[in-house]
């Protein structure tokens, strides 16, 4: 995607082969910085710390990961059991960092699995490089793909509505290039009817606490020309019974085999509320998210509490600049909201229920929210095989 016209991912190798690159996007839409990560422990630290966050952008940060885990384990001199055993290690180290989406835990295990079967920890270093890579690459064709089954829904609305009039698409949180390697899930539909000329309006959840929708979903929106509005995080069934809200599209951190779907805290209310006045809710998702092991997703998909912090202070900027504008002179400053001594609880996550969902949206087209049409989507995941 763009940045001042400029085409970016959210994570990449560095030119000197044996570091990682990544945006910290904990400085958006203010600062357009980057990180270099080095080792593992640098790694587990971006992802914690939600210097990368989104569920494919994790993944892939996670399988480079395990590229600077294979290059540790090879500078300590390990070599065959032990350097799978150490790597394994390690590997258990980065699934720790977040626990609800799953393309973390994906991406590990897949490169854990693949550098178990070479010999030379030179031929593993050199075959965990490649399947990051591959995973990155992977990651992006995928949500591109997405993209282009999604702005078939979002065609057939635009006609629906008399081919005169924007197509208004509500999204919560960020599932947008920042939240993958590039194009996002949720907003890769949005691009590519954009592109091709469909007028969209999108509405942006402010997402609260940490405001992901506002600082980055706006911002990134903006870069790529797309009209777009903020709101409150309870505006959204406001909007909705008044008729402004045509199409809901989230992203996703973890979807069960069934079509139960892990999302930002908030969804769910969202979800609710497009039941209740008859407009389309979809998910977009790669197939990295989905979680083939877990069948009933309000009891089995674990839900990340993090630091109450994140919702007793906010912090923003008190200078202004045009997004992707670089440092400000002025800085960002962190304000309390509550008062000292209040209990905060931080859910990171909901479940939305299948039966709140009207389609999946995947790199493979676009299905219904339940298990027998996941299945016929991704027929190698079948029972029994």
């Amino acid at each position: 995607m763009l940045v001042n016209g400029i085409p970016r991912r959210t994570v990449w190798i560095e030119p000197d082969g044996n570091s990682i690159g990544v945006i910290d996007q904990r400085k958006l839409p203010f600062h357009l910085d980057t990180l270099v990560l080095r080792t593992t422990a640098d790694a587990c630290h971006a992802i914690r710390e939600m210097i990368v966050r989104g569920a494919g952008c994790i993944g892939a940060t996670a399988g480079f990961g395990m590229f600077l885990a294979a290059l540790e384990c090879a500078e300590d001199g390990l070599e065959g059991r032990e350097f799978d055993v150490a790597l394994a290690e390690k590997g258990a180290q980065l699934c720790s960092t977040r626990p609800t989406a799953v393309n973390l835990a994906w991406a590990v295990e897949r490169q854990r699995e693949a550098i178990a079967t070479v010999a030379s920890a030179e031929g593993k270093v050199a075959l965990a490089r490649e399947l990051a890579q591959t995973i990155a690459d992977e990651d992006a064709d995928f949500c591109r793909r997405i993209g282009q089954h999604g702005l078939n829904i979002i065609r057939d609305l635009f006609y629906q509505k008399g081919g005169n009039s924007p197509v208004n698409i509500l999204t919560h949180c960020n599932a947008g290039w920042l939240a993958f390697v590039d194009f996002g899930s949720a907003t890769a539909p949005i691009y590519a009817a954009h592109d091709e000329g469909i007028p969209v309006h999108v509405w942006v959840d402010e997402t609260r606490p940490r405001n992901q929708g506002a600082r980055l979903t706006t911002w990134e929106l903006g870069q790529h020309g797309v009209p777009n509005t903020v709101i409150v995080d309870n505006a959204g069934g406001h909007l909705m019974q008044q008729g402004l809200v045509d199409l809901v599209i989230t992203g996703t951190d973890r979807t069960t085999y069934t079509g139960d779907v892990a999302n930002k805290i908030g969804t769910y209310l969202k979800a609710l509320a497009a039941n209740d006045n008859g407009i389309p809710f979809y998910v977009a998702l790669p197939s990295s998210s989905f979680d083939w092991e877990t069948e009933d997703g309000c009891a089995g998909i674990p839900i990340e509490q993090r630091c109450g912090s994140e919702v007793s202070v906010i912090s923003g900027s008190h200078g202004s600049a045009s997004p992707g504008a670089g440092h400000l002179a002025t800085g960002e400053v962190e304000v309390n909201l509550v008062a000292k001594g209040t209990a905060v609880a931080n859910y990171a996550f909901d479940v939305t229920p299948a039966r709140l969902v009207t389609g999946l949206i995947t790199e493979r087209g676009v299905c219904a929210a339940r298990e027998s049409a996941i299945r016929d989507l991704f027929p190698e995941m079948r029972r029994g095989r």
